[in-house]
């Protein structure tokens, strides 16, 4: 293990008398077959010949095994689809009810990651023993019991059933469409067809399939296998006792630890936190680059540090090619298809709706939808409609571009219904896809066209399956095979890469950054498949927690082995908890303290310091005389009386946050349907009727309440304490409205929109509203009656702060003399009161002169403080914005 691995490689072909017999002639290695790891490994040996060697000469064949074999003659049968495999599978085992009980599904659903680990399990048996088959057919029998016979009776016994299974779903593997058999045959056809001597070159012990295609090969020419020298005698001293796992012939050799034997260039970043990890990873990354390194690598152990690392790095437009990718359900792409399944599974439901059509990707052929948008959402927070197609259209009735959109939505959800063949169910998605303008954004995206291309694979795997499947299952599959599938874009800038521990093998950087070297990710921890434990998976030649452990301990060797300058970084602190380095690494710090040589320096990058210049945050006091508004509601008048910055906010500047949806309904609906009850009432009682005994007028409030609540509590039962509340009430409103009669007063309007204009010297303002109820006396004169779901002592004591200005606000609004006003609490145990104004007409005036005075001065350009008390700035929607409790 060592950065000049490949040169060695490439000088020992000249000479090793196994590979000349494949020369031609001179500097012709034409003939000679090379199997190297990766991809990326071919250009490192080719540079390392044209180094070693020089001139003008013909390379060798130079190939991946998976290369090798795509270039052979196709098999008459293609091999069986991922897809294909899997829910061929997942339909036989939803068919027993005995699998949901012994693993705990609840739905069919469940048990498609069963599957998905079943399929696993046959895959790892049949690279392990389907060699042995080819020679001894009755072996693999014989291994199974033997694994199973490393478990304890009692295990055996609970475990029977799930090994069972296992060995079940194994042999129905082994037809003739199986991938790992037509695999292994190809492998041994191409070992048969050998014509030139082989170089196989791979760090990792090779695995079943591996040795007999070696063995085959090496029948009929020379084979030459080239790995790492893991003898203790070829190590560093410091990795070969640091780290005895490392080699299998520890105990033949004991080295001795010179002055200068520690790993040199090798550096410790405790950090304090995530984002201490991430700062010093990316400011080291770029302090390396400015010193002219060109070749970096970001071994990401953990990677949402890395991730962190990545985007602070891009941040500083410094480009990082992620080897490692990350799963495609994590893209825009994806969320666009999760959001339009829970659509589709919620019926609508008012969130997930609005979450998928935020999507970038849908309606991406709308020009701005940014404006539709916001009025669907507006329409559905303001009706408070939580889910439903119907609910949705009616809410959407005055805004008739955005009520086509909806339908068209709901168009074609209606077709994600009756249970369907895979390749149905694809080619609904592809027309959801064309007709909610899907199809053109995912193809314009690098993401977005690999999804495309899933949905293709899907519908072309599945073409020979029979079984129909739900809306549900299809979801599973697709989210599944999203959660399975790697997405790594193209990146051209490689001079920042970032890879697994495995990927830097062979591979030589100019420094190296290993993010996660704590023992929670250094080594990370493989866990046991249902009961394939470690003494099982070691009987059936599976790899084992101990080989994993130690393959990847090899890894990490090699990274420090191979670079001259590396740094180790972990978090040492998370959360306000110590969080201990690898016991790697703690192994190596203890073996250098011990033999008294010098400590693994610390590392810290040097963060280029920035002064401030801090602004004191200061009370907003805005002033906008051309906002002046131009009508006034009562309610706006009680925000500017509130807080002056709060009224600037919302009604100058016309800002408002959006309606809470809420499953349950709120105090403020109840009072909407008592008011829309009272008005149907009274017209229908007093204004266009003569109703006057008092059982006709409480026959008729029920009904006309019957009629309000019926369909209110078939959404929402929940309503059901509201309605209850008003059956009580029923009787003592009634009661009140008929003492009230008697006092001479009779109804005249109720719910009417008025207006009227206020002039002053210097401008005007229309005031506009909806007063509740207006009633008349035999003497002509007129009252405002305001319903109010507030108690009598309430309302009462806002009267007497005389802070409460909306009843005088609705006698200067009437389009006719009002003499008195009056709450009425529709709230109480025993009876319903009303509260009246006292001194009514000298309100009326104090309230035209404030106005008048107020609009006067914001027309002149005075400010408008936010000046609120915390009782006004608790709720406050604006608070955010104006910012208090910075300031104060």
């Amino acid at each position: 293990a060592s950065p000049t691995f490949w040169n060695q490689v490439a000088r020992l072909l000249p000479d090793h008398p196994v590979l000349t017999q494949a020369v031609q002639r001179e500097r012709d290695w034409s003939a000679l077959c090379v199997v190297v790891p990766t991809m990326a490994h071919i250009q490192l040996f080719k540079q390392a010949l044209a180094t070693e060697w020089g001139g003008v000469f013909i390379p060798p064949r130079i190939m991946t095994l998976s290369g090798w074999l795509a270039l052979q003659p196709p098999a008459d049968d293609m091999p069986a689809a991922a897809s294909e495999r899997l829910m061929s599978l997942y339909a036989g085992l939803r068919q027993h009810a005995w699998l949901k009980k012994l693993f705990s599904a609840r739905r069919n659903t469940d048990l498609l990651p069963l599957a998905q680990t079943l399929l696993t399990l046959s895959d790892e048996l049949t690279q392990s023993l389907l060699p042995q088959l080819q020679h001894a057919p009755d072996q693999a029998a014989a291994r199974w019991q033997a694994a199973l016979e490393q478990m304890t009776p009692s295990a055996r016994h609970v475990l029977s059933d799930e090994s069972q299974l296992v060995w079940s779903v194994w042999q129905s593997q082994l037809d003739g469409r199986d991938p790992g058999l037509m695999r292994f045959a190809n492998m041994m056809r191409l070992a048969q067809q050998a014509a030139a001597p082989l170089l196989w070159i791979n760090p990792v012990e090779p695995d079943a399939f591996e040795q007999a295609f070696l063995a085959a090969y090496g029948e009929r020419q020379p084979v030459l296998p080239v790995r790492l020298d893991w003898r203790a005698a070829t190590l560093p001293p410091v990795c070969a006792l640091a780290w005895e796992e490392l080699s299998e012939d520890r105990s033949a050799w004991t080295p001795a630890i010179a002055a200068t034997a520690a790993l040199t260039g090798l550096a410790l970043c405790a950090a304090d936190g995530i984002e201490d990890e991430a700062t010093q990873g990316a400011q080291t990354v770029i302090d390396w680059l400015a010193a002219g390194k060109t070749s970096i690598a970001i071994v990401a152990q953990d990677r949402v540090a890395a991730r962190r690392i990545r985007a602070l790095l891009e941040r500083a437009q410094v480009r990082v090619a992620d080897e490692t990718g990350w799963k495609l359900s994590t893209t825009r792409a994806a969320a666009a298809l999760d959001a339009w399944f829970e659509v589709i599974a919620s019926r609508a439901e008012t969130v997930a709706l609005l979450d998928f059509l935020k999507s970038p990707c849908v309606f991406a052929v709308l020009p701005d939808k940014s404006p539709l948008l916001m009025r669907i959402e507006s329409a559905l927070r303001a009706a408070n409609v939580l889910g439903g197609w119907e609910a949705a259209q009616a809410a959407l009735a005055d805004a008739p571009e955005a009520a086509v959109l909806l339908r068209q939505i709901a168009k074609q959800a209606a077709h994600y219904t009756r249970r369907k063949e895979l390749p149905g169910w694809a080619a609904v998605m592809r027309a959801t896809l064309l007709d909610l303008g899907m199809q053109q954004a995912l193809a314009e995206d690098e993401a977005g066209q690999q999804v495309l291309d899933l949905l293709d694979a899907l519908e072309h795997d599945c073409r020979t399956l029979d079984q129909e499947f739900s809306f549900a299952e299809w979801r599973a599959l697709v989210s599944l095979r999203l959660e399975s599938t790697d997405f790594v874009p193209m990146q051209s800038d490689r001079r920042v890469v970032m890879l697994p521990l495995n990927g830097a093998r062979l591979r030589s950087f100019d420094a190296v950054l290993l993010v996660g070297a704590d023992a929670a990710h250094l080594p990370s921890q493989p866990g046991d498949t249902l009961f394939f434990a470690n003494a099982v998976r070691r009987e059936l030649g599976l790899a084992t927690r101990e080989s994993l452990q130690r393959q990847q301990l090899r890894d990490f060797a090699e990274l420090l082995c191979s670079h001259a300058d590396i740094v180790l970084s972990w978090q040492a602190s998370k959360e306000g908890e110590s969080n201990p380095v690898s016991p790697w690494v703690e192994r190596l710090s203890l073996l250098l303290e011990q033999h008294r040589l010098p400590s693994l320096p610390a590392h810290r990058a040097g963060l280029t310091q920035q002064n401030c210049t801090a602004r004191m945050a200061v009370m907003p006091t805005p002033a906008a005389p051309q906002l002046l508004p131009q009508t006034l509601s009562a309610s706006g008048y009680a925000r500017l009386m509130a807080c002056p910055y709060q009224f600037f906010a919302e009604r100058m500047l016309k800002l408002a946050g959006l309606d809470e949806l809420s499953d349950l309904p709120q105090k403020r609906d109840y009072g909407d349907w008592l008011h829309s009850i009272l008005k149907k009432f009274h017209d229908a009682a007093d204004k266009h009727g003569s109703i006057k005994d008092a059982d006709s007028r409480a026959a008729l409030l029920q009904s006309i309440s019957e009629e309000m609540f019926v369909p209110i509590l078939a959404r929402n039962p929940a309503a059901l304490g509201y309605y209850t509340r008003w059956q009580k009430l029923m009787p003592m409103y009634l009661a009140w409205d008929a003492e009230r009669t008697q006092q001479g007063w009779h109804y005249v309007d109720g719910e009417s929109p008025q207006q009227h204009t206020l002039t002053w010297p210097s401008g005007e303002v229309v005031l506009k509203g909806r007063i509740d109820r207006i009633d008349k006396n035999a003497d002509g004169e007129y009252a405002v009656i305001d319903y109010k779901t507030t108690s009598h002592t309430t309302l009462k004591a806002r009267l007497q702060q005389r802070e409460d200005h909306q009843l005088a606000f609705y006698g200067l609004l009437a389009d006719r003399a009002i003499s008195t006003a009056h709450y009425l609490a529709l709230e109480g145990k025993d009876q319903v009161q009303d509260v009246e104004m006292d001194d009514y007409a000298t309100w009326q005036q104090q309230l035209t002169a404030q106005i008048t005075s107020n609009f006067d001065a914001i027309g002149s350009g005075a400010a408008l403080p936010a000046s609120g008390i915390e009782a006004s700035c608790r709720y406050c929607a604006m608070r955010g914005l104006c910012r208090k409790g910075a300031w104060q």
